[in-house]
């Protein structure tokens, strides 16, 4: 393939996959802005503590559709794809079973969920209702983002990039619709945003009808090879979106003890924003990982790290732009969400939107690192880049940060956690140059 075609398929793919990511991380987004235009601040705190349950729900899609897609980008590379439908069709079998366990949650354990999550009297009642709908309609998500994954790797990222805006937009308009001239409040929001995935699978079929698609359903047992593939490979797409809930809930909790319900709010705001620049990342990440996994089976890694060095690019270069313009207007975006004109939550989150997005750059370099390791069967380096920016380094940090400079100090846990993983990622890729 020559570079120009190849750096052509990455535009394209990456584009799309941008755009569509974007719109779907506006879910929240619009949950956000709707619930604190009629709701205020209680509302706003309400969404925020529920947000790391929304978090391991599309992870878990996330984590199934691209763990089950690699495997069959790399097979059709490699043999033109004749394990296909069993590939679909097992992913489709844990999708289904996730699906189930977290309905379940939904129907008998929401209300100590929302305990868990540290909602408090004046906001319980909001948190549990957003928290058992969202629950209640995974199946819409997991499915939605498992055949999302598939769409894609099967040579149609225009479809797929299609379902994510029309779902997203979609869930706007519902979102104005149910909070304000029907007054659903908070059930209103969860409403459109179940809704939302609905919509987006309703535009996949599309592709099934067009007789275009190269998976399908088959007869077949579930086999727990490829199940473990499946999860392992997808493993750094939950942990990438599952980081922003777990970040969420410490934060939550260190700010409900810092500042109150204000600060959760507060950071409420940082925190939605920061699920657009990470859906950004990812959009590049995931727009790439078809024509990595591709080259890959191919037997072409030259071709595979190429495409490595344009999302890393990509990524750099969109992070540049994130942070200025935030950085410039932090005072009128934090006015966006404030709507009763909170003092002490206008200054906190102007001060988040400057410092925790120091980040964005390393993120933006560890999310592309860490897919290109799925994407070329490598799971172990994927899972450790993951966790490490996910778990193991954040919390700590956002611990001993907060304890010993307080709001400003938890401001800073992220882009220290960031750079603690970029510095794994440079060493993992020299023992690789090296190997």
């Amino acid at each position: 393939m020559k570079t120009t075609e190849l750096f052509s398929d990455f535009l394209r793919y990456a584009a799309l996959n941008v755009a569509g990511m974007v719109g779907l991380s506006c879910y929240i987004l619009a949950d956000t802005f709707f619930v604190s235009r009629g709701l205020g601040t209680q509302g706003l705190a309400a969404l925020n503590l529920a947000l790391p349950i929304v978090s391991l729900v599309m992870g878990t899609g996330m984590m199934l559709g691209m763990g089950g897609a690699i495997q069959y980008a790399v097979h059709r590379g490699r043999d033109g794809g004749e394990q296909a439908g069993a590939i679909f069709t097992n992913t489709l079998f844990l999708a289904l079973a996730a699906a189930l366990v977290y309905v379940a949650s939904g129907l008998f354990l929401s209300r100590p969920l929302t305990l868990l999550l540290g909602a408090d009297q004046q906001v319980f009642a909001m948190t549990h209702t957003y928290l058992k709908v969202i629950l209640l309609f995974s199946p819409a998500f997991i499915l939605n983002h498992t055949l999302l994954a598939f769409v894609r790797n099967d040579g149609a990222p225009q479809l797929a990039s299609l379902a994510m805006l029309v779902g997203s937009l979609s869930n706007v308009l519902l979102d104005y619709l149910f909070i304000f001239p029907l007054d659903m409040g908070i059930f209103g929001a969860v409403l459109a945003t179940g809704i939302a995935p609905v919509i987006s699978m309703a535009i996949l079929l599309l592709h099934r009808l067009r007789r275009r698609n190269g998976f399908h359903l088959v007869r077949t047992r579930l086999h727990w090879k490829t199940a473990r593939a499946t999860c392992s490979l997808g493993f750094p797409s939950l942990v990438n979106e599952l980081s922003s809930g777990i970040v969420m809930l410490v934060f939550n909790t260190l700010m409900l003890s810092l500042l109150g319900n204000v600060g959760v709010a507060a950071y409420g705001i940082v925190a939605n924003l920061a699920l657009v620049v990470i859906a950004v990342f990812t959009g590049v990440a995931q727009g790439a990982q078809p024509l990595i996994s591709r080259s890959h089976g191919q037997g072409r890694p030259d071709l595979a790290r190429r495409v490595l060095g344009y999302g890393l690019t990509a990524c750099l270069a969109m992070a540049g732009v994130i942070y200025i313009l935030l950085a410039l207007f932090a005072p009128e975006v934090a006015a966006l969400f404030n709507s009763e004109g909170d003092p002490v939550l206008a200054a906190t989150a102007v001060e988040g939107l400057r410092l925790y997005f120091l980040s964005a750059p390393l993120a933006g370099v560890n999310i592309m690192a860490a897919t290109y390791f799925a994407a070329t069967q490598q799971a172990l380096p994927a899972q450790l880049l993951s966790l490490l920016r996910g778990l193991f380094l954040v919390v700590p940090a956002a611990l001993l940060l907060s304890a010993l400079w307080g709001v400003w100090g938890l401001w800073l846990a992220l882009p220290a956690a960031e750079l603690a993983a970029a510095l794994v990622c440079a060493v993992l890729f020299l023992r690789l140059k090296k190997s």
